[in-house]
């Protein structure tokens, strides 16, 4: 069997294993099953990430199936859920996913620098796809992520859509954009003062075509006032380089 072959092999059985694991781990949690019942198995891999308030407000870009929701509506009983995803059919299994005592303020804009609109390249794990081209590098790091269709969406910038009173503190502001994370910072400059924590998804490697790496989104916050907090779910190539980890950002004190 050819090498690439071989690669490929190795990267689905991984893939497999772990999603055996989160499976596992999922079912423990009765206020995941709801969640199971529709198919969308709650990102328990957040559980340990280092989010050390007790958020009054969560924001969620890149909601997809509400994955990440149900981890933030079972971890913060007491906030408020909002939440931006442009697919309609992932958009529509979130509102059935999420619990009927926890309504979810959801938007159907693609959050970015600028409104108007934009090509959004579908993947065929619809939880992958972007505002930029997805990459051979992509495809290849994650099988199964390649590009099935192209459809036209509205973009938005997150500082018009939501106003400063939306935020109660203390605010959440997860951003899984698929490459166009620093993008969404970018149309969120007003309100970054109004945020206590940022949990992003950022690559060390170009997945998406023009996609800003990790150190761009740090350079960027550091430069509104917020320091890494922590770095989990490090994602790494055949061999075993870092190409995508979850990092925690935390507003910094200011000099005394």
């Amino acid at each position: 069997m050819p090498a690439a072959a071989l690669v490929r092999k190795a990267l689905v059985r991984k893939a497999l294993v772990r999603k055996a694991a989160k499976l596992q781990a999922v079912v423990r949690v009765p206020a995941y099953w709801r969640g199971l019942l529709h198919g969308v198995a709650a990102a328990v891999e957040h559980e340990g990430a280092a989010l050390d308030h007790a958020y009054r407000t969560v924001v969620d870009v890149g909601a997809n199936r509400g994955q990440f929701l149900l981890v933030a509506a079972h971890r913060f009983p007491d906030a408020a859920l909002i939440a931006f995803e442009p697919l309609p059919g992932p958009r529509q299994v979130l509102q059935r996913a999420l619990p009927r005592r926890r309504p979810v303020r959801l938007f159907e804009e693609a959050l970015s620098d600028r409104a108007g609109t934009a090509t959004f390249h579908v993947s065929r794990a619809d939880d992958s796809s972007s505002l930029l081209p997805i990459s051979a590098a992509q495809v290849a790091t994650f099988p199964g992520t390649d590009e099935v269709a192209q459809v036209l969406v509205r973009t938005a910038r997150l500082d018009e859509v939501l106003a400063p009173e939306d935020l109660v503190a203390p605010v959440l502001l997860k951003i899984d954009a698929q490459g166009g994370e620093l993008a969404v910072l970018e149309g969120a400059t007003s309100l970054l003062p109004r945020i206590d924590t940022l949990l992003v998804e950022c690559s060390f490697a170009e997945l998406y075509e023009g996609q800003p790496t990790a150190d761009a989104v740090v350079r960027f916050l550091y430069g509104h006032g917020f320091g890494l907090h922590s770095v989990g779910q490090v994602s790494r190539t055949p061999s075993s380089r870092p190409i995508q980890a979850d990092l925690v950002f935390e507003r910094l004190a200011p000099p005394a």
